[in-house]
C-alpha cells in the first residue's frame, strides 16, 4: 500500500504525505520512534489501556509492542513493513511481517487488539479493520484505538507518500471521528466503554462482547 517510501522514511529519508486536494504534510518518523517527547504522556495513556495478552496493528518501529513488553504484558507487533518488524525485533519485540487481514495467530484469543496512529483508517476502510479486530478478540476483550476530535463521521481521502525523489502509489486512508466510531462499533459488535481526549486524538477504548 505505501511503496517502499514508508521503510526509506523510517531509515533517514525526508518523505511526506500529499493528499488529494494537493495540500502536503511530514510525515511524523519521530513521533513512531518514539522520539518526541510531546507524545510520551499519549503513548503512556495507551500502553496503560491494554490488559493481558497484546496484538499491535501496524505496529511500525514497534515503540508501543516494546513498551508493552517492558511492562511485562505478552504483545506481538504485526506490519507489513520489512524494515518496520526488523526495527521492532532489534528493539526487544516479537514483531511478524503480514497484511493485517491476514491469517494471525491467536485469532479470537487477544485480550487486547491495539490500533494507534490512525491505523483505524488503513486502507480507507475503518469498518473492515474494527471488524479484523473484533475477530482477533476473545470474549470479553478490548480494542484500544485512537480516533480525531477534529473529524466528524468518517473521511476518507486519497494520498501518497512522496519524497524528492520518488513518488509513491495513491492509495485511500480513513480518519475517525467520535459519531462515526460509534456509528461504526454498532455496526462490527463492539461497544465504546471509554475515550479519552488528548489534544486532537481520541484515545478511546472498545469492549468485544
Amino acid at each position: 500500500m505505501f511503496g517502499n517510501l514508508y521503510d526509506r522514511a523510517l531509515t533517514g529519508e525526508r518523505c511526506w504525505i500529499r493528499y488529494e486536494d494537493g495540500s502536503v504534510h511530514g510525515l511524523p518518523v519521530h513521533s513512531w520512534l518514539g522520539q518526541r517527547r510531546s507524545d510520551h504522556a499519549f503513548d503512556r495513556a495507551v500502553v496503560g489501556e491494554c490488559v493481558g495478552p497484546t496484538i499491535d496493528l501496524g505496529c511500525g518501529p514497534g515503540r508501543l509492542t516494546v513498551d508493552l513488553i517492558q511492562r511485562g504484558l505478552p504483545a506481538l507487533g504485526v506490519d507489513q513493513s520489512a524494515t518496520a518488524v526488523e526495527m521492532t525485533r532489534r528493539r526487544g519485540a516479537p514483531a511478524l511481517r503480514r497484511d493485517v487481514f491476514e491469517p494471525l495467530p491467536g485469532t479470537g484469543r487477544w485480550s487486547t487488539v491495539l490500533l494507534a496512529d490512525g491505523n483505524v483508517g488503513l486502507g480507507g476502510d475503518p469498518r473492515r479493520v474494527l471488524s479484523r479486530a473484533a475477530e482477533l478478540l476473545r470474549s470479553g476483550g478490548r480494542c484500544v484505538t485512537e480516533f480525531d476530535a477534529e473529524t466528524e463521521g468518517v473521511v476518507v481521502r486519497w494520498v501518497r507518500l512522496e519524497s524528492s525523489r520518488t513518488i509513491g502509489p495513491w492509495f485511500r486512508w480513513a480518519t475517525v471521528g467520535l459519531t462515526g466510531a460509534h456509528q461504526l462499533a454498532d455496526e462490527v459488535g463492539l461497544t465504546i466503554e471509554d475515550v479519552q481526549p488528548m489534544g486532537s486524538r481520541l484515545l478511546t477504548t472498545l469492549a468485544a462482547a
